[in-house]
């Protein structure tokens, strides 16, 4: 079995899951034309909490973990299988880390199902969420990644789902979509980084831009681990998408081992590092 690709979504708002846009249209692009996985391990920046701990139940419940959205939305369902084997085959990978088995809490939040609502809109692919520890330093995290490597030669796609710039309190709700000055800047520091040296990416918060992008750290850390699978592989990651929403969101995507399945297809390649323009976003 060759080794599954990984993927780093910029998800944007849950409207995502209901829009039709050029970002939508990419994500439906990667699954149409990525290899299909056993499973996927998604990490979002909504699971996170106090502890490590992966969702073990034969069939996850679709969570609407916001508010003030349509009605569409909380009635939107994700009825994807879980893999109860799959969970605890991973927890024992993990040792001597300790994981917790999640049989009954969690489910699929809207950081995964909004994107997987387009990767995979049957939703009969098994998928298992791994909670982001709010409690461990930024650096557990891609040292986690790298445990996490294995798991690609065996059929999982690993799906991490955040923003590399999510600053809810600076959205341009209205007129145009362009990012704000350091919103830019730091995006694409980052995106020079991790298609350089990807293991290197906590040089990040010494950037001066990285307070006003990441005021908090949940929607980032899901970008430490795919850094950390593409470090502990030494390979840099791929840009698969460029673009911002509503001045302070951020919808880069990066890919490790995705790029060239990719851009064999003619209508796919349109959709990738080129870019997406802004004013194309509807959310």
């Amino acid at each position: 079995m060759s080794k599954m690709p990984a993927l780093f979504i910029g998800h944007g708002s849950p409207m995502n899951t209901l829009e039709q846009n050029s970002y939508t249209e990419a994500w439906r692009a990667f699954g149409r034309h990525l290899p299909r996985p056993r499973a996927l391990l998604v990490v979002s920046a909504h699971w996170y909490f106090g502890a490590t701990a992966i969702t073990a139940m034969p069939q996850p419940r679709t969570i609407h973990d916001f508010y003030g959205f349509p009605q569409a939305l909380f009635d939107f369902q994700y009825p994807a299988p879980g893999d109860t084997d799959l969970a605890r085959e991973i927890t024992e990978q993990l040792k001597p880390q300790w994981v917790g088995l999640d049989r009954d809490q969690w489910g699929i939040d809207h950081g995964a199902w909004s994107v997987l609502a387009h990767l995979y809109p049957e939703a009969d692919i098994p998928v298992l969420q791994l909670s982001i520890n709010a409690l461990r330093p930024l650096e557990y995290h891609l040292a986690l990644a790298a445990s996490l490597a294995p798991l690609r030669d065996q059929g999982v796609m690993i799906v991490a789902s955040g923003n590399v710039v999510h600053n809810l309190s600076a959205l341009r709700r209205r007129g145009p979509a362009q990012a704000y000055d350091w919103a830019e800047r730091f995006d694409d520091a980052v995106a020079d980084q991790v298609t350089q040296a990807p293991g290197d990416l906590l040089r990040m918060v010494s950037h001066p831009d990285y307070d006003l992008a990441v005021p908090t750290p949940d929607h980032f850390i899901p970008l430490l681990y795919l850094a950390g699978l593409a470090a502990a592989e030494n390979r840099p990651l791929e840009p698969l998408v460029r673009g911002h929403a509503m001045g302070s969101i951020s919808m880069s995507c990066f890919g490790l081992g995705a790029d060239m399945a990719l851009r064999r297809v003619p209508d796919c390649a349109a959709k990738l590092a080129e870019g997406v323009p802004p004013d194309q976003m509807n959310i």
